[in-house]
């Protein structure tokens, strides 16, 4: 259940929050993540990541600006697809606190990639409750990424629930991955790797 580089990059993009230029005429699910991006990168600016305490310090204050930015249940019931419906209430609720867990130690492990990456907002396109935020990243050798956002609207407030890099959507990509071993052996045997994983 490895992550490919690309969805590692994902994550990167909202977690590891990258300076952000403005784009034109943004509206409310653009504000949204720039508001979060510009807050974490300036926790990321001026934290230290030299020990275990310093990095938990930093990981910590980053989660209180990320974790209200993501619906982790949304992604989590996508993530597993059709097998979302096999599963009671109880299973799945087991289920999205193993996802989030995943989420969170594999955006992490990535924090050293930050080294002042930036971001430019290309465009927003909105559709009732849903909509996309689309941006790229450009490193400091001058390559770029393109990263869009899938966000809706929960209680009036702009939540994402999918992000794809380079074309590679985050929740189709642990989708395979989930499926496959859930065919291989059972649900139970996902959880348990989810959580070994996470831990």
């Amino acid at each position: 259940m490895k992550l490919k580089a690309r969805s590692f990059l994902s994550i990167v993009a909202v977690l590891m929050v990258l300076c952000s230029g403005k784009p034109a005429d943004a509206g409310e699910p653009t504000g949204a993540i720039r508001g979060a991006v510009n807050q974490g990168v300036e926790i990321l600016r001026n934290g230290k990541l030299d020990t275990q305490q310093q990095r938990a310090q930093v990981i910590d204050r980053l989660r209180q600006i990320v974790y209200p930015l993501f619906d982790f249940g949304e992604m989590a019931k996508r993530s597993l697809g059709s097998n979302w419906r096999r599963l009671n209430p109880q299973q799945q609720k087991e289920f999205v606190s193993a996802f989030t867990a995943l989420l969170e130690k594999t955006y992490a492990d990535q924090i050293d990639l930050y080294n002042g990456q930036k971001v430019v907002y290309t465009g927003e396109s909105i559709d009732a409750d849903y909509a996309q935020v689309d941006s790229r990243i450009i490193d400091n050798n001058g390559q770029t990424f393109s990263v869009a956002y899938r966000l809706h609207k929960v209680d009036g407030r702009w939540k994402i629930y999918d992000v794809v890099a380079e074309n590679i959507s985050l929740i189709n990509n642990y989708r395979s991955q989930f499926n496959r071993v859930i065919a291989r052996s059972s649900f139970e045997e996902l959880l348990k790797i989810m959580k070994q994983r996470a831990s």
